[in-house]
C-alpha cells in the first residue's frame, strides 16, 4: 500500500488480530530516515535495534540521520538514490530499515508478518528482503512486474550466499546484460542461516500464474489482483482502449479464470474491491485460500497515512461519494495508476502545475545505456531539458508525476523545499466509499473493526 502506509503498526495490528500483517517494503531506506529524523530514537524503536547483529551499523545510521529536525519546515536529509553502484553505506541503510520495520510489526507475539515489494523497483530488493530475513519475516509478497528469480534469491539469503542479479536496462545495446546487483550477506550472518519465508508473487491473470508455476520453483502461493485495486495496476490485455474520463477499459482478455488457479493446486488470494463479508464469501466459493485487503485498512486509525489526509477522506465520504480514476499517465513506471481526486492533492491540475519538477528519490528511475557504453538513470517524472539530455522522448513527459515523493507526503514524510512541503499523492481502490459502514456512528474506526467486519 503505497509508500509507508501499511507500516508496521498497522502490520502489527493485523497480525495481533490473528491474520498476515504485511509491511510495504517500497522506499523503506527513505522511511526509516526520514521517521529517524523526525521522532528519533524512542524506547521500543531501541529495543529492536539493540538486537540487530552489527552495532556499528546501527551507530552510522543513527549518528547521520538520528537528530531530530528543529521544525516541520525544515528539510529531511537525503538519502543517497538507488545506482548499481550503491555504496556499502547504502546497503547497509537498506538492511537496517527493512529489519527495524519487520522486528517492530512482529515484537510481543507470535502473529505473521509480511513484507511487500515492487519487482519494478529492482536495486533495493536484495537488501531489503535480507533485512526482513534478519527480523523472521513470515511472507514475502512482491508484482508490479514477474518477480520469477525471488523464490532462488530467498533460497541463497537463506544459506548466507552472495548474491547476484542483472539489473534491467533500456536504449542503446539494451539487448546485452545490464550491470550486476551484488549483495554479500555473510558479514550479517556469521556462519548461521536464516528461515526462509514464504513467498506469494501477485498476478493480474491466471495466464502469468500458470507461467510461474510451471517454470518457477519456489512459488507458494498467488495474489490474484483485480483492476479495481489501488496503486499500480497491470494494463489492459491487447490495444489501450480509454473511457470519456480517460481511464483504461478492461475487456474479457482481463477476467481471471478461476478454474484454472485452482487446477494449479497451489493456495492463492483474491485482491482488489473485497470490502464487504460478501466479498470474502465469493472468494472462498471461488476456491480462494483468501483475501487481501488494502483499500479498508489504508484509512484505518493505524494506518501510515497522515492523520489530516485520512481525517480528510473520512469525513468527505460519509458526506458525498469521493472519486478515483485510473490514470494512465501519471507513473513514470508505464503503469496505470489510481490517484484519488481529494483537495490539496497533486490529483488537482493546479497543484500539479505549482510544483517544480524535481526526481531526487529516484526509485522509480530507468537504467539506460548512453552513447559512451555507460549506464545512467532517467525518470519521466524528472525536468523535461534533463530526461531529453538524457535520451528519453520528450513526449514521455507529458502529465507524469512524481510519485515517490507525493506517497512519501501521503505518509507525513513530506520533503521541504524553500519551507514548502511536497503536495500528496493518494492511491485508493475503486471501493473507497464502501468504507462508510465502518464510520456508522463514529469519526474512524480499527484494523480489528476491519477485520471483524469482514469475518464470514
Amino acid at each position: 500500500m503505497g509508500i509507508a502506509v501499511s507500516h508496521w503498526p498497522l502490520a502489527r495490528a493485523v497480525s495481533l488480530a490473528g491474520q498476515l500483517g504485511v509491511v510495504s517494503g517500497t522506499a523503506i531506506d527513505a522511511v526509516f530516515a526520514r521517521r529517524l529524523q523526525r521522532f528519533g530514537v524512542d524506547d521500543a524503536l531501541r529495543r529492536v535495534l539493540a538486537r540487530f547483529p552489527l552495532q556499528d551499523v546501527v551507530k552510522d545510521v543513527v549518528a547521520r540521520y538520528g537528530p531530530r529536525r528543529a521544525g516541520a519546515r525544515l528539510a529531511f536529509r537525503p538519502v543517497p538514490m538507488p545506482s548499481h553502484s550503491s555504496s556499502a553505506a547504502a546497503q547497509d541503510l537498506m538492511v537496517l530499515a527493512a529489519y527495524a520495520e519487520v522486528a517492530q510489526a512482529k515484537e510481543g507475539h507470535s502473529g505473521r508478518v509480511g513484507i511487500n515489494l515492487l519487482t519494478k523497483v529492482q536495486i533495493p530488493t536484495v537488501p531489503t528482503l535480507f533485512g526482513a530475513m534478519l527480523a523472521g519475516v513470515d511472507w514475502v509478497l512482491m508484482g508490479a512486474g514477474i518477480p520469477s528469480h525471488i523464490p532462488a534469491v530467498l533460497d541463497q539469503l537463506a544459506r548466507g550466499e552472495v548474491v547476484e542479479t542483472s539489473l534491467d536496462v533500456s536504449g542503446r545495446d539494451s539487448t546485452r546484460s545490464g550491470p550486476t546487483l551484488r549483495f554479500d550477506p555473510r558479514r550479517w550472518l556469521a556462519g548461521s542461516n536464516l528461515h526462509r519465508p514464504r513467498f506469494l508473487a501477485v498476478v493480474s491473470s491466471h495466464v502469468l500464474a500458470l507461467a510461474l508455476a510451471r517454470r518457477t520453483r519456489g512459488v507458494d502461493g498467488f495474489i490474484v489482483e483485480s483492476p479495481v485495486a489501488g496503486g499500480h495496476n497491470a494494463p489492459p490485455r491487447g490495444a489501450l482502449q480509454l473511457d470519456d474520463s480517460g481511464n483504461p477499459l478492461y475487456g474479457a482478455r482481463d477476467d481471471v479464470d478461476y478454474a484454472t488457479m485452482r487446477e494449479l493446486e497451489v493456495p492463492f488470494w483474491v485482491a482488489g474491491g473485497v470490502s464487504t463479508r460478501e466479498d470474502v464469501i465469493r472468494a472462498l466459493d471461488l476456491g480462494a485460500t483468501g483475501v487481501q485487503v488494502g483499500t479498508l485498512f489504508a484509512f484505518c486509525r493505524e494506518s501510515g497515512i497522515s492523520e489530516s489526509i485520512r481525517r480528510q477522506v473520512t469525513s468527505t465520504v460519509t458526506r458525498a461519494p469521493l472519486h478515483v480514476r485510473t490514470s494512465v499517465r501519471a507513473s513514470s513506471t508505464g503503469y496505470p495508476f489510481k490517484l484519488l481526486e481529494l483537495p490539496g492533492t497533486l490529483s488537482e491540475p493546479d497543484i500539479v502545475a505549482e510544483r517544480p519538477r524535481v526526481c531526487d528519490m529516484g526509485y522509480l528511475r530507468e537504467a539506460f545505456v548512453r552513447d559512451s557504453g555507460t549506464v545512467g538513470y532517467r525518470c519521466a517524472a524528472e525536468p523535461e531539458d534533463a530526461y531529453r539530455r538524457k535520451a528519453g522522448d520528450a513526449a514521455n513527459t507529458a502529465d507524469r508525476l512524481c510519485l515517490c515523493n507525493g506517497l512519501m507526503a501521503t505518509a507525513d514524510l513530506a520533503q521541504v523545499r524553500d519551507g514548502v512541503p511536497e503536495p500528496a499523492i493518494v492511491t485508493s481502490g475503486d471501493d473507497v466509499n464502501r468504507i462508510v459502514p465502518l464510520l456508522q456512528g463514529r469519526e474512524d474506526y480499527s484494523a480489528a473493526d476491519v477485520i471483524a467486519y469482514l469475518q464470514p
